[in-house]
């Protein structure tokens, strides 16, 4: 068997049994090993601290604590060190209520009295231990940082108490506990000038643990799914760049949408392009990350995808060069010059595009092309996003061992094989259109050298 046969389950060993049939279960559902192998190459290229922030609400530890421990589980068994940090408001406002103690809100910060510091301080402190004792009943080590992490000065001691903003991240105290093989865990409670304990957004928590650490990936789980269009669905992409200004522009982005994108923004302001935020669930991290799919929203600061109707506006060898290196493959002469071009769809760094042509009525996704350093950047997404928006009836054709097939299947309403392709269609309903369609399909000439032996 090669190793693009081995099937998920034995991609990665452990001598933890449990932590094998967790593995197991999260990667149920996908079908494509190579997927996998590809991702975890690239998160592992970074520093091993500089993997992931990952930033989990109180009421996912309420609701979801075990699936979470299973996913970070299963990072740490791949090899991979997430940075956790939570909060925890949701359980706080329970404890205060059975103390019998009043709290109270000014733009959107709790204002902080020693008594709601002693309940913050043991709320934190149990949601810290609950969480760091689920993971290591996987058989994986944690270490919790309840105090230590963050240094901080107080925002308004007389407007809001003992708040603290951070100002200082002990970073070297962080990537001692990476290096000793436990996952950090951390919360939201900061040290200010004479060592007093002060109570700290969430978000803040994040922004300054996001700065000094850099990572590739910022990881928001939430109970939802990610971030919800106006028809309660899931946006799989967002590229700032792109849709920042459009969206905030909307009428049904509000509230608490409006902030996590503003702070999102703010967020990967301070990071470099190939930072990214994912926003999903528990049981849904592991695809979010590992699969061209996702599970959930990717947000990116992005680049601008430039869309052209004109062949004389574009640079043919630029767009070839950008295909016969996504594909690792030679074009055959004349393939640019021979096709009857529709759209094409080209991402600023000429790192990502699409090209789709006229074949009679058909509108035909000759080449979907990602670089292979764009992938995991939502780039892929972006541009498809944007060439099936102006295309909502498109049909395509893949060979049966392109690493993108499992993606095109969620994509397509429909596809079949036919010899070595698998012609995909979406947004087409007539059988009696369709069948000629993928049979024309299927005996189109192939583009890379070497394809029609």
């Amino acid at each position: 068997m090669s190793s693009d046969q081995v099937p998920p389950e034995r991609l990665f060993t452990t001598p933890n049994r449990d932590v094998r049939q967790t593995i197991v279960h999260l990667l149920s559902n996908m079908s494509d090993g190579r997927e996998i192998r590809s991702y975890l190459q690239r998160f592992s290229e970074v520093d091993r601290s500089r993997f992931a922030v990952i930033k989990i609400g109180g009421a996912i530890l309420a609701d979801h604590l075990e699936e979470t421990a299973a996913a970070l589980a299963f990072l740490h068994t791949v090899g991979l060190t997430p940075i956790v940090i939570h909060g925890g408001g949701h359980q706080l406002d329970q404890r205060l209520e059975e103390r019998g103690i009043e709290s109270t809100k000014i733009d959107g910060l709790r204002v902080t009295d020693p008594d709601v510091l002693d309940a913050a301080r043991d709320t934190f402190i149990e949601q810290n231990i609950l969480l760091v004792e689920a993971i290591r009943e996987q058989g994986v080590a944690a270490h919790g940082l309840t105090a230590g992490a963050f240094e901080a000065d107080y925002v308004d001691r007389g407007k809001y108490g003992l708040v603290g903003e951070p100002t200082e991240v002990h970073i070297a105290l962080i990537r001692s506990i990476v290096d000793s093989g436990a996952i950090p865990i951390l919360t939201c409670l900061g040290v200010a000038p004479g060592g007093q304990i002060v109570n700290m957004n969430a978000d803040s928590a994040t922004r300054a643990l996001v700065h000094a650490v850099q990572p590739l990936k910022i990881i928001f789980l939430v109970d939802v799914g990610g971030l919800l269009d106006d028809q309660g669905r899931v946006i799989e992409s967002i590229n700032l760049a792109s849709d920042y200004q459009h969206l905030m522009a909307q009428g049904w982005v509000h509230s608490g949408m409006r902030l996590k994108l503003a702070e999102i923004k703010r967020l990967l302001d301070d990071t470099p392009l190939s930072t990214s935020v994912s926003i999903t669930t528990p049981s849904g991290l592991v695809k979010e990350l590992f699969t061209h799919g996702g599970s959930g929203t990717l947000v990116r600061k992005g680049e601008l995808i430039n869309r052209f109707t004109d062949r004389d506006a574009i640079d043919g060898s630029q767009v070839v060069k950008l295909v016969e290196e996504a594909f690792g493959r030679g074009l055959k002469d004349g393939w640019w010059g021979g096709l009857d071009l529709d759209t094409a769809y080209l991402s600023e760094s000429l790192r990502a595009g699409a090209i789709v042509t006229r074949i009679g009525d058909i509108d035909y996704l000759d080449k979907f092309a990602i670089l292979e350093d764009a992938r995991g950047e939502g780039l892929a997404r972006t541009v498809w996003a944007q060439l099936v928006a102006d295309h909502p009836v498109l049909y395509w054709r893949s060979r049966t061992d392109n690493r993108f097939n499992s993606f095109y299947a969620e994509e397509a309403d429909g596809s079949v094989k036919r010899g070595p392709w698998t012609v995909f269609w979406r947004g087409e309903t007539d059988f009696a259109s369709i069948a000629p369609r993928v049979e024309a399909i299927a005996d189109l000439t192939a583009s890379f050298v070497g394809d029609d032996e």
